[in-house]
């Protein structure tokens, strides 16, 4: 999946929300419970996870390679309310600077970058995390190839838990979970099955 803008404004410019408006049911798994603080929602597009965050009491700045799913990310949490809460920052996953953090948590939701790429988002996310501060990633799987829905057909931009393990360890990360779980990706024609990996990780250096 490329890591260009022009790509993603192109794919985001539309009034319909291509991802929905409901929130990734692993962030929600993870997160339902947590105590609302600052938070970063790294790619993370049209908003469904930063206006959820909100709705709950967190501070949440999405940060985003495409101005306009920042666009729509704004307009779904005026109609939600929560404007005051969520702020938009228009940059690339491994190059961000942060106008949050540092935050107690950070979202990366479907970031599917080549594996050298993503580590250096993930390294970039650990930095803006307060000392125990929690990731929370979702991505589809590599062996998302053999029997998931959707998602890209490229390997090389589908990890697996051993390499998010290494990633995150590298970043100064102590992984709490990293497992595939057999997801469901919400589309407009309803949920479709998929191999999902998910990685819970506290900073601890």
């Amino acid at each position: 999946m490329p890591m260009d803008a022009a790509y993603w404004d192109a794919k985001y410019d539309t009034d319909e929300f291509i991802y929905t408006k409901i929130e990734n049911r692993f962030v929600k798994e993870f997160c339902a419970k947590l105590a609302p603080g600052k938070a970063i929602d790294l790619a993370g597009g049209e908003g469904r996870n930063t206006v959820w965050l909100a709705s709950l009491g967190w501070t949440v700045e999405n940060i985003d390679i495409s101005s306009k799913a920042l666009a729509k990310s704004a307009q779904f949490a005026a109609e939600a309310g929560v404007s005051d809460r969520c702020t938009e920052t228009l940059a690339t996953p491994e190059g961000f600077e942060s106008a949050t953090a540092p935050v107690d948590l950070a979202v990366v939701g479907y970031l599917q970058i080549a594996m050298p790429d993503l580590a250096n988002s993930i390294a970039q996310v650990a930095r803006c995390l307060k000392l125990g501060g929690i990731l929370i990633g979702v991505w589809h799987a590599r062996e998302n190839l053999d029997g998931g829905f959707g998602g890209p057909q490229n390997p090389l931009v589908l990890p697996t838990a051993n390499e998010l393990v290494i990633m995150a360890q590298a970043a100064g990360l102590e992984v709490d979970v990293c497992e595939n779980r057999d997801g469901q990706i919400q589309t407009k024609d309803g949920l479709k099955p998929s191999v999902t990996v998910v990685l819970k990780a506290h900073r601890v250096a």
